[in-house]
């Protein structure tokens, strides 16, 4: 069993595979993420940036440079499967926030380079497990949120109406239109301002409690606490689904690394004159090995001899 020889593709993607997956690597990508953030926020300092702009503009197209690097070092580490680059979200990610620093109309457009810059920041997700998770269990979530806020608006919407009609003439300030009393209800939501709204119903109506008091239970405590296990939930799934991934991801490493693999070699045929004489002296040495059996006494217990016929 010998190793078999890897294509040139093979060795260059486990080459850029072993740089891509070392935890120096990730560290050092990481560290670039970061030096990024940090001169997007220079520049907000106009006095700092009108004084240091040659540098600042230096620092960026290194960053870029980098993170051009590291694109380059992911696609060739999937050389020998490329179609598993495009199936991990976070490559193509990558990719298409660094290409577009290479597009005429994006690079003269200062605006929108700025916010590529920032949205480069978002990768840092792909180096921290905890805050990756966390962005799958958001979007997992989304489609339980939307329901979450359409129940929320129904609520919103009914709630409305009953105070536009119960408390739009006494109180036009909060609820002398739809769009008024839905304002009012939201805010009252994140309960600021409740207490002012509850003196100010009592003074109108005794009954105007009830009212409140269900608004709050239902839309402040009720809606949160659905919204809190939805959310709970997609952070359960997200972490299943990430240890999944990486565990897929090691499989797969694994199994296309031509190292790792071994085929059988084809040993040449023996020569049929040593193999003759290999049989030979095997013979005699059974002869002789027959003929010391046969020399010795009987044994003791009466079994017989045993000699050995070829």
């Amino acid at each position: 069993m010998t190793t078999a020889p890897a294509p040139v593709r093979a060795r260059l993607a486990a080459a850029c595979r072993a740089v891509t997956e070392a935890r120096l690597f990730s560290l050092a990508v990481l560290a670039v993420i970061l030096l990024n953030a940090a001169l997007l926020g220079a520049e907000t300092y106009h006095g700092f940036a009108a004084d240091h702009m040659g540098q600042l503009r230096w620092a960026e197209r290194g960053c870029l440079a980098f993170f051009t690097v590291e694109m380059l070092l992911r696609v060739a580490a999937h050389a020998d499967r490329p179609r598993e680059f495009w199936l991990d979200g976070w490559n193509v990610f990558d990719l298409v926030v660094v290409a577009s620093a290479y597009i005429p109309l994006v690079r003269e457009n200062a605006t929108v380079l700025r916010l590529l810059r920032l949205v480069r920041v978002l990768r840092t997700a792909r180096f921290l497990p905890q805050l990756r998770v966390l962005f799958l269990a958001v979007s997992r979530s989304l489609p339980g949120t939307v329901s979450f806020l359409f129940v929320g608006a129904v609520i919103l919407y009914v709630y409305a109406m009953i105070g536009w009609l119960c408390f739009g003439s006494s109180d036009p300030a909060h609820y002398g239109s739809l769009g008024r009393a839905m304002l009012t209800l939201f805010l009252l939501m994140t309960l600021e301002g409740l207490q002012d709204a509850v003196y100010t119903g009592l003074s109108i109506s005794r009954l105007s409690i009830l009212y409140y008091g269900s608004y709050v239970m239902l839309a402040s405590f009720v809606l949160v606490n659905v919204l809190i296990g939805v959310v709970l939930n997609s952070l359960d799934e997200a972490r299943e689904l990430d240890t999944a991934a990486l565990d897929d991801a090691r499989r797969s490493t694994s199994d296309g690394d031509p190292g790792a693999r071994t085929s059988v070699v084809n040993l040449p045929a023996p020569d049929p004159a040593v193999l003759a004489e290999r049989i030979a002296g095997m013979r005699q040495a059974l002869d002789t090995l027959e003929q010391s059996l046969t020399a010795q006494p009987p044994a003791a217990n009466g079994r017989d001899r045993v000699t050995t016929a070829v």
